[in-house]
């Protein structure tokens, strides 16, 4: 009787310690996530702003884009050199070896970067900036308020979750893409439930103040058709999208290493690489600046004529803009680049095959981002959230296989790698991605050997038996 009132006892106490616990966590990271809506609710607004006023300009806006890269350096670097790059990378390595540790000056430095470097046409996305600015305000609140190391890593992820969700609109996917990009392979789930609240505090707040999001509605099946013709497409897609997504990690890191190795000074070669910009502009167009929304549209319209306004080549060209905006000096994210180079790519894979364009715009959109960050359960759930559930079976094992095709790479180096994707590779687990060198055993290759040579056999004796019968 004493032992079972014993049991009683820690459990009512464990029960009470979790309801606080809950209780906490929510009321922190719900009013993380107001805040940081309206902090990104205003940067979207001051970016929309600058964005229209570009007709103002006597001049086609590109032309600015050295200036613009020249003034982004300097600001960086004088006032907040953590705010360098696409800013999703610093967030990573902030949680990893800083307990969360950022700097308040962040947030207005990265705000008025981005918005620079994307008025002038460079090639770079809003959502970085989103969830650097909402680690940098979550990390303040933890240092005012001295919460503990533990406290405030868990309250910059929930930073980095509402920075996403408010600027994607998706807010569950958002809430875990931020948990999703720290570690290759793992969850933190203690900290799903404040990122989730965060994320959609954030969301509900920026909406609230005026802030509008797409979504797409592809018409597809009303329910999941067995049909293995398609099914047959979705794997190559899949395949093709894995190989699109390498393609951006090896542009930007050898564009990024070769600026990096120009002797040259820093201002120097930020108007250098504006100056590429717009040379390239003039000769291709200038449809690949910015962040190229009319264009994601246009793939994923259900219009022949849309498709038909798409070059077949848009998404090469486009990982070339972006790894020279971020290369030479411009801030902003490489979420919505990726976004542009997957709708694309997907439009002209489904081109390729004869299939509904829509479908695959919308699986490349999806499957490319898998593949380039190694988030795949955020890609699934944004699938939805974007395009409804009839897309979901479909998203799922295109993004699986993009995700696996990438191999152990991914555009935010920082992340740690806590799984291998095959059993043939061997890697070193707990390092980040950059640093995990990745060796082959023979034994997947003696596996293959094997299994032709049993094919072999096995059709020698067949072609003996049927000469026998004659």
């Amino acid at each position: 009787m004493e032992n079972n009132n014993k049991k009683m006892g820690k459990h009512i106490a464990e029960q009470t310690v979790m309801f606080a616990t809950i209780t906490k966590w929510i009321l922190i990271s719900s009013s993380i996530g107001a805040l940081i809506g309206l902090i990104v609710a205003f940067f979207l607004k001051f970016l929309e702003y600058c964005e229209n006023s570009r007709s103002t300009l006597p001049f086609d806006y590109y032309y600015l884009l050295p200036f613009a890269l020249v003034v982004t350096v300097i600001i960086v670097k004088k006032f907040a050199p953590t705010a360098e790059g696409h800013g999703t990378e610093k967030v990573i390595e902030a949680v990893h070896k800083n307990s969360g540790e950022m700097k308040l000056s962040v947030i207005p430095v990265k705000l008025v970067a981005t918005v620079i470097t994307i008025f002038a046409g460079g090639s770079v996305g809003k959502e970085g900036p989103g969830a650097q600015i909402g680690a940098a305000a979550a990390s303040s609140i933890a240092t005012l308020f001295k919460f503990s190391k533990r406290d405030r890593k868990k309250m910059v992820i929930c930073g980095i979750s509402a920075g996403f969700a408010s600027v994607f609109g998706t807010p569950l996917a958002g809430a875990i893409f931020g948990v999703e990009i720290l570690i290759v392979g793992a969850l933190m789930y203690d900290i799903l439930l404040p990122s989730i609240v965060a994320g959609f505090s954030a969301f509900f707040v920026a909406k609230m103040v005026g802030i509008s999001y797409t979504y797409f509605d592809i018409a597809y099946y009303v329910t999941f058709d067995f049909n293995y013709v398609l099914i047959a497409k979705v794997i190559l897609a899949g395949i093709f999208f894995g190989l699109v997504a390498d393609f951006i990690i090896t542009i930007l890191k050898a564009i990024h290493n070769y600026a990096s190795s120009l002797k040259m000074h820093y201002i120097l070669k930020a108007f250098l690489g504006g100056v590429v910009i717009v040379i390239l502009t003039l000769i291709v167009g200038d449809q690949y600046l910015g962040l190229g929304f009319e264009t994601i549209k246009e793939s994923l319209s259900s219009s022949t004529l849309d498709h038909e306004n798409v070059p077949w080549y848009s998404f090469i060209l486009k990982t070339i803009f972006t790894s020279l905006t971020l290369g030479f000096g411009g801030s902003g994210g490489v979420i919505t680049p990726v976004f542009y180079i997957g709708a694309t790519s997907g439009n002209f894979f489904g081109g390729l095959v004869d299939g509904y364009i829509p479908l695959f715009a919308a699986l490349g959109f999806v499957s490319v981002l898998a593949g380039a960050t190694s988030a795949p359960i955020a890609a699934m759930i944004m699938a939805v959230e974007l395009f409804g559930v009839n897309v979901a079976h479909y998203a799922a094992l295109s993004i699986i296989i993009a995700f696996l095709m990438t191999g152990h790479r991914s555009v935010f180096p920082s992340q740690v790698l806590s799984m291998k994707k095959s059993d043939a590779i061997n890697v070193k687990l707990g390092e980040e991605i950059e640093n995990a060198e990745a060796t082959y055993t023979t034994r997947f290759f003696k596996n293959i050997r094997r299994v032709i040579r049993i094919i072999y056999v096995k059709s020698r004796r067949r072609i003996r038996n049927k000469k026998a019968k004659k």
